[in-house]
């Protein structure tokens, strides 16, 4: 697995452009990563829902949901499908629009330094051995492309948004994370 900084593409991952993202702010490179889980409708894991959030082209008629959030303009960078698939919406260089309002240790705007990775799943499921298996492998691949990015600097969106956001929830095991890099995360 391997970044190329210039493009800020992934060679693995199916790439799958989104609209939504614009320029890091002057000198601004990423330095945190920030884990999401999604799931499109509510709980339900495949199909083509997330790549149609995040590409503008969600039918409001598919499910009742879905008319709630298809006026979004959203995306991570990555997502990690419960079969370990990878999918890139935003070229890691960019500013994806994934972390809305929020803070990490006093520093407002996190989409302007961080990395969205959206992992298929909910706060009411565990996630697969093949998603920590390729959060195993994309975690050093980013800090190898993206010398600012640091392992200490992982989080939660629920922890830069608290109250706001929950994920990616209890079934996340921040612990395998800490144990794999022999770091602490933040999270903790």
């Amino acid at each position: 697995m391997k970044i190329d900084a210039a493009t800020g593409l992934l060679d693995v991952a199916r790439q799958q452009p989104s609209p939504n993202y614009d320029e890091r702010p002057e000198n601004c490179a990423p330095e945190l990563i920030v884990l999401h889980n999604i799931s499109l409708p509510p709980y339900e894991f495949g199909g083509p829902w997330i790549d149609q959030l995040f590409t503008n082209q969600l039918d409001p008629e598919a499910h009742p949901f879905f008319r709630e959030i298809c006026h979004l303009r959203v995306a991570s960078h990555l997502l990690v499908r419960r079969d370990g698939e990878l999918v890139q919406y935003v070229p890691f260089h960019k500013r994806a629009f994934h972390a809305g309002v929020s803070s990490y240790r006093g520093r407002s705007r996190c989409n302007d330094f961080s990395v969205g990775v959206e992992i298929e799943g909910s706060d009411f499921a565990p996630f697969t051995e093949a998603q920590y298996q390729q959060l195993e492998a994309l975690l050093p691949a980013l800090t190898a492309a993206y010398p600012s990015l640091s392992l200490r600097h992982v989080t939660g969106h629920e922890h830069i948004a608290p109250g706001r956001k929950t994920d990616p929830g209890p079934f996340f095991d921040w612990g395998r994370l800490s144990k794999t890099f022999n770091v602490e995360l933040p999270a903790l």
